[in-house]
């Protein structure tokens, strides 16, 4: 039995995460495009007032591994309910309402 314990697991993976991506970047708006052979994810942040958006992220997926991860966001947004409720989602606007409810700055 003790070999047992020394034997790496199969299929296991060491995955590193390293310090500046561990941070994570905010996004609050995403597109999503496709081609025949890949799915191309641009994580977006706007800001109240600034008329130009930054692209902070891009993921480029397989067909495969979007659907995947499409099935994963569902699963975590289900489970994510079960313990805090429905996520309430204002209107069925395409873009999302980025009014941050902040006065016009003004020179």
């Amino acid at each position: 039995m003790a070999e047992n314990k020394n034997k790496p697991q199969q299929n296991q993976v060491n995955i590193e995460l390293p310090e500046e991506i561990a941070e994570g970047i905010y996004s609050n708006l995403a597109i999503i495009s496709h081609s025949h052979s890949e799915f191309v994810v641009d994580f977006i942040r706007m800001m109240p007032n600034v008329p130009k958006a930054k692209v902070k992220s891009r993921v480029l997926l397989t067909p495969v591994h979007a659907k995947r991860l499409l099935r994963a966001l569902a699963d975590n947004v289900k489970k994510y309910e079960a313990q805090n409720g429905a996520i309430k989602e204002p209107d069925q606007n395409p873009f999302p309402n980025m009014n941050f409810n902040t006065p016009t700055a003004q020179a």
